[in-house]
């Protein structure tokens, strides 16, 4: 056992050459040939109150992130697959100027930027039958993975036109790309493991539709054990408008908290 152990002395003398691991800001080690440092000082908090509903919510600006979900062509494009599907797309573009607004505010806050984009394989294999029944009850038309009239691009194909953010709202060098294939966002995807590795506890949560993949995804981080805020004018659905107050209210009442981007802006404004 001796053998295997660095002498003391050693040990002090790696500690100032020591290289770091891990890319998450808040949370990585340091290590040399003689030494592992797993005891990395987080660093000191950034609060931030933001004024929401129930409550007023302080969190760490070092530990929050936003995650964006399907804002993508498929749901708030014309010729994507909902406008094919006759259904108005125009309730999912709500999102659109608010987030342009609130965005950068955000990246110079320092707060990462996570786009959850619905994006199956082409394969399908990863899709059950319950799954491609869903948007295809009958068996026939245009279902997940299928071209879409015009321009060929396939329904919520990864890397495919229709899997695109929408160009108001292109993602930058930096922003964190994730595919999901359910309708919550942390079914099978890496999405806790970012999310932990960049040492977030807080999230803030944007985009579509607010009673499916958005509800879904934040009540899947509620039992995770994430902090959860809503911004309500950075979320929409084509569903009915009491879908939208039942998602509110729940939200509320059982998973989190209810803001707006104007709160969140103000709040970083208030600090400078």
């Amino acid at each position: 056992m001796a053998d295997t152990m660095a002498p003391r002395n050693n040990v002090a003398q790696s500690e100032s050459e020591l290289h770091p691991l891990g890319r998450g800001p808040t949370y990585h080690w340091r290590a040399n040939a003689a030494l592992v440092d797993m005891a990395m000082a987080l660093p000191p908090p950034r609060r931030l109150t933001i004024a929401c509903v129930p409550q007023s919510v302080v969190v760490d600006l070092n530990r929050t992130a936003l995650v964006v979900i399907d804002m993508q062509n498929d749901f708030c494009t014309k010729n994507g697959w909902v406008d094919h599907l006759g259904v108005d797309y125009s309730p999912d573009r709500a999102p659109i100027e608010p987030l342009r607004k609130l965005l950068p505010v955000l990246r110079g806050a320092g707060v990462p930027v996570i786009w959850v984009n619905w994006g199956n394989r082409p394969d399908l294999l990863n899709m059950p039958p319950n799954q491609i029944h869903l948007y295809k009850p009958s068996g026939v038309g245009i279902g997940l993975g299928d071209p879409l009239p015009g321009s060929g691009a396939r329904v919520l194909e990864k890397d495919s036109w229709a899997a695109a953010v929408v160009d108001e709202l292109k993602p930058l060098p930096g922003d964190v790309m994730v595919d999901k294939h359910r309708i919550s966002g942390f079914w099978d995807t890496p999405l806790d493991s970012i999310l932990k590795n960049l040492g977030t506890r807080a999230i803030l949560f944007a985009g579509v539709n607010t009673d499916q993949c958005v509800f879904c995804t934040l009540t899947d981080a509620n039992f995770l054990g994430y902090g959860c805020l809503m911004l309500e004018d950075c979320c929409a659905t084509t569903s009915p408008d009491f879908c939208t107050e039942a998602t509110v209210w729940n939200v509320k009442k059982c998973y989190g908290f209810v803001t707006n981007s104007d709160a969140v802006i103000a709040a970083l404004g208030a600090q400078r």
